[in-house]
């Protein structure tokens, strides 16, 4: 009986192995492994579950933070909806890995990577530019509107009218001995200067677009996520003005106002100070430019 009980459990092992629930016979003890019986383990073994293989590894994934992944990855935001465009449509060499990469190049300028690289540096420098220029246009007439003396009008394309005259600045009810010439010779050796460093790398500095270190002295961009995007922040805010200054400039020729003024006229009376009422002649044009 004793080889008989013997001889069950060794046949019963392999299908319990199979179904995951391991018999417990009482009385009997499995036989120590023999090569009468090991077939039966090498059943077990080639019918057991194998874990799962390593996936493999994708080309591009998107950051596992979400609020990174809105602006970079394959799944980041792009020009038009989800229903409007196909990412499928959207160019191979748009990758999101840039910030400010909606999947928009219409004219394949950046199918080139050194084009590319040249067009993305050339973009943010007019970005930061434009953020200055609208900042220097908005802030003087607003204080000037609101009870600061910063000259006769501080309107930004009256002030440059006042150097070619041969005038000097005034801010803040204070006489600023800028001239015409020192103001180009500032502008030459400043900004040429920072230009040159620039372009030739003279800092050594290891992103030239975004080098941080002493250029980020409140230490806002330490975290390399927090800079990314801060970096998307920088471009789209860019952008935006750019367009904001394109549209002083059409507002300077049309009104021969600055933007303040033009800004108040509208909110103290929508319906009759906008676009449509200018172009179709109800508002007075007074054009200086």
């Amino acid at each position: 009986m004793a080889s008989l009980a013997a001889s069950t459990a060794t046949s019963s092992l392999g299908v319990s192995e199979m179904l995951g629930n391991p018999l417990n016979f009482s009385g009997a003890s499995r036989t120590p492994l023999t090569p009468s019986n090991s077939a039966s383990f090498k059943t077990v073994a080639l019918f057991k579950k194998k874990p799962a293989a390593p996936k493999a590894k994708a080309a591009a994934v998107a950051p596992a933070d979400e609020e990174l992944a809105k602006w970079y990855g394959p799944d980041r935001r792009i020009f038009l909806p989800d229903g409007l465009l196909d990412r499928s449509e959207i160019p191979e060499y748009l990758t999101g890995e840039v910030p400010g990469d909606y999947g928009y190049d219409p004219f394949g300028l950046g199918k080139n990577p050194e084009n590319f690289a040249k067009y993305q540096a050339q973009e943010l420098i007019h970005a930061r530019w434009a953020m200055l220029g609208a900042a220097g246009a908005i802030i003087p007439e607003a204080f000037n509107k609101f009870g600061a003396n910063c000259g006769p009008e501080a309107v930004w394309f009256k002030t440059g009218a006042l150097l070619l005259d041969g005038n000097t600045l005034n801010y803040f009810g204070k006489n600023i001995p800028i001239n015409l010439v020192v103001a180009v010779a500032a502008e030459v050796v400043l900004l040429g200067g920072a230009e040159y460093y620039r372009l030739t790398n003279g800092l050594n500095l290891e992103d030239k677009l975004h080098p941080g270190g002493p250029f980020d002295p409140l230490g806002l961009a330490k975290d390399p996520d927090q800079a990314a995007i801060l970096k998307v922040k920088e471009i789209k805010n860019g952008r935006l003005a750019m367009f904001a200054m394109f549209a002083f400039f059409i507002q300077a020729y049309v009104t021969g106002e600055g933007p303040v003024e033009n800004l108040s006229a509208h909110l103290s009376d929508p319906f009759g100070n906008n676009l449509l009422t200018v172009i179709g002649g109800a508002v007075e044009r007074a054009p200086t430019l």
